[in-house]
């Protein structure tokens, strides 16, 4: 299980701390990658008991800056600043236990503070709450429950919280079915550049379910997926460019888009055999075009 929260966000969230502006001096060195000044500013204010220096020690031995990688100081340290409240570490500290850095999983652990930051109204903890009532340990699943965590998270803008709700609605899981309301949420996580809902709200614009059909616009949102790297949409862009379906015809740009998507692991037996016929010249630019791509990566 993966997450993605920002360190200096991570920071800067948290209760009333006992430390004055000093903290802000630790921040700035953190951010300027001075680690060891870092340290010397942060380290004694968590031992007064500043929640927000608690935290940064926690993310210094998690990470390794500055100091080497400690797993048990870092959940001491993220343990101290989460029985003060500070829900990033609480967050923090769950997914220690759940992700296996620690060579195995404590569910039991790592849901207790992934609740507790998740109640707090931490997004990404409710998105992750989703993810254990969706059975991601292979628990049973409860639809509902994850549909509850994920609407939170949805609105609180996470994009992975709307897209999972828009899979719910899409499959009738914890939700009345709705390709509608799928297609809402699809579109909000899209726009924040989440590449399978690029994909997904793609599919069903360009196949006019949930949505009014466009297949211009639909392809355009694959495309978006394929460039963030999307295999899936790699090999859909590839086949309407291939037969001109939302795109113009183009088959060195159909050719290195299923280059792409079978070095992504999804090879396309159909339109290798019919992209074969291309001239030698037009497989060495569509290799060219594949060997250069490097995959987008949404703005924060």
């Amino acid at each position: 299980m993966k997450y993605r929260a920002s360190i200096l966000l991570f920071l800067a969230t948290a209760v009333p701390a006992m430390a004055g502006p000093n903290f802000d001096e630790a921040v700035a060195f953190f951010e300027d990658h001075d680690y060891p000044m870092a340290i010397e500013i942060a380290e004694p204010l968590a031992g007064q008991g500043d929640a927000r220096a608690m935290a940064m020690m926690g993310a210094i031995y998690q990470k390794g800056l500055g100091a080497g990688i400690d797993l048990q100081k870092a959940i001491e340290w993220y343990g101290m600043a989460a029985k003060k409240g500070h829900e990033q570490s609480q967050f923090a500290l769950g997914m220690i236990y759940l992700d296996g850095s620690l060579g195995g999983v404590d569910y039991d652990l790592g849901a207790k503070w992934l609740r507790q930051a998740a109640e707090a109204g931490n997004a990404e903890a409710q998105f992750n709450m989703g993810l254990l009532s969706s059975g991601a340990f292979g628990n049973p699943p409860d639809w509902a429950d994850a549909a509850s965590w994920y609407r939170k998270s949805a609105d609180q803008g996470f994009a992975g919280g709307e897209y999972n709700l828009g899979v719910l609605f899409l499959e009738g899981k914890g939700v009345d079915h709705s390709q509608t309301k799928a297609a809402q949420w699809f579109a909000k996580a899209a726009a924040q550049g989440h590449p399978d809902a690029a994909l997904d709200y793609g599919v069903l614009v360009f196949r006019g379910e949930g949505v009014q059909k466009d297949e211009k616009i639909g392809a355009q949102w694959l495309l978006v997926a394929a460039r963030r790297g999307n295999v899936v949409a790699q090999n859909r862009v590839a086949r309407l460019y291939a037969f001109g379906k939302g795109f113009p015809a183009d088959p060195i740009e159909a050719a290195k888009w299923n280059i792409l998507a079978a070095k992504g692991g999804r090879p396309d037996a159909e339109l290798d055999n019919l992209l074969a016929k291309l001239t030698d010249e037009q497989k060495s630019e569509a290799q060219s075009r594949a060997d250069v791509f490097v995959p987008q990566v949404a703005e924060k």
